[in-house]
């Protein structure tokens, strides 16, 4: 079968490595001619938003998917009409794509996410009650699109483009359940993580799993994932994002439509990893077993401040005399502050020693140039 990504990136290489062990060929489209995928795939130098080249670079597939969320939906909707098909649909990409839209599916599907409302030029009169959380309608991507509006002296810095703003939810842990749907109906659940942001860098530094949570907000996760699930007229895979808030409610952030680096640790951690369950998801196989072998978290490698250019690894030859460790590299040769250049699993034996692990090795490795 011939599939196509649309994205080069660090996805979709981990997902054409889950998948070299079955029969199928794989081709990427990315604007960047060194994108990690451009040396284990038929790898096409292109932009992913312009009309006309994921129109071509789709013709002739069996099945497009996408590794990022960025990419012309009104192209993928051309190919469904031509008979590609497409994985998720150019439908629910669109709405994902877009906060407005997003906002306004959850609302229509009775699926808990912050109250908002719409800004269509930034200029309007704000009645929102301060403080108040700020996102562009398109674009946004790893806290990038993202601002927190805390006075009215901060009012003068609303975006002046399209975006929702929200309440501002009394956060005790962020979390991250990866659900998946083939075109049979089936789904399966990935078991719940716990996310850890950098505050500096507004990204997520490590997550582990499983995360202990009451009966009620388990509860809560469960009929939102029925929900969505039920919703989403679309095979795909889905990051859901989470808030539980410090009264215990459970909020729906945002949700990604692909893998996600919040289900890294499933690689090792899982009986099979997000990129096997997305494998099967495109080709429309039987999902995989997604249950947890045990304790596991992720640490995200990225650019430490203050270098650019030829990326190096210190530390790594220590990493990897650890026991339970297992380092995922993505093949970018130039590094830059903030860049995601690789994650680290491990496994443990509880949350404890799993965060006590990933706290020792971000204290080990640097990425510098």
């Amino acid at each position: 079968m011939k599939i196509g990504i649309l994205g080069g990136g660090q996805l979709g290489r981990m997902l054409i490595q889950e998948a070299l062990k079955y029969d199928d060929d794989f081709y990427t489209l990315d604007p960047a001619p060194d994108a990690p995928c451009h040396h284990i795939s038929h790898f096409t130098h292109g932009d992913f938003n312009d009309y006309e080249t994921v129109l071509n670079f789709g013709r002739g597939k069996d099945v497009v998917t996408i590794e990022i969320e960025h990419v012309n939906a009104e192209a993928l909707a051309t190919l469904e009409e031509e008979g590609v098909k497409v994985v998720p649909n150019a439908s629910i990409i669109k709405t994902i794509q877009q906060k407005i839209l997003q906002k306004e599916f959850y609302k229509a599907h009775e699926i808990p996410s912050p109250a908002f409302e719409i800004l269509q030029t930034g200029s309007e009169e704000v009645s929102f009650a301060l403080p108040f959380v700020q996102k562009m309608n398109t674009g946004g991507y790893d806290g990038k699109g993202v601002q927190v509006i805390r006075s009215s002296e901060d009012l003068k810095n609303l975006w002046k483009a399209p975006s929702v703003i929200e309440n501002l939810v009394d956060i005790d842990t962020e979390l991250s359940v990866i659900v998946a749907k083939n075109d049979l109906g089936e789904t399966r659940t990935f078991p719940v993580t716990e996310m850890v942001a950098d505050p500096k860098l507004n990204l997520l530094d490590f997550n582990i799993c499983p995360v202990h949570l009451t009966e009620d907000a388990e509860n809560q996760i469960r009929e939102i994932t029925e929900k969505f699930l039920a919703a989403v007229n679309s095979p795909g895979l889905f990051a859901i994002e989470l808030f539980l808030d410090k009264n215990g409610k459970v909020w729906v952030n945002e949700t990604a439509p692909r893998l996600h680096n919040s289900g890294h640790q499933s690689q090792e951690g899982n009986a099979n990893s997000q990129f096997e369950q997305m494998y099967r998801v495109v080709k429309n196989l039987p999902l995989a077993d997604t249950d947890y072998h045990g304790f596991s978290g992720m640490l995200n490698l990225v650019g430490a401040e203050g270098f650019s250019g030829k990326v190096l690894y210190e530390g790594m030859d220590e990493v990897m005399k650890l026991p339970q460790t297992y380092i995922h590299l993505y093949g970018k040769t130039e590094t830059k502050p903030g860049r995601k250049m690789g994650h680290i699993n491990v496994l443990g034996s509880s949350r404890e020693d799993v965060l006590e692990k990933l706290i020792r090795i971000k204290e080990m490795v640097i990425v510098k140039a």
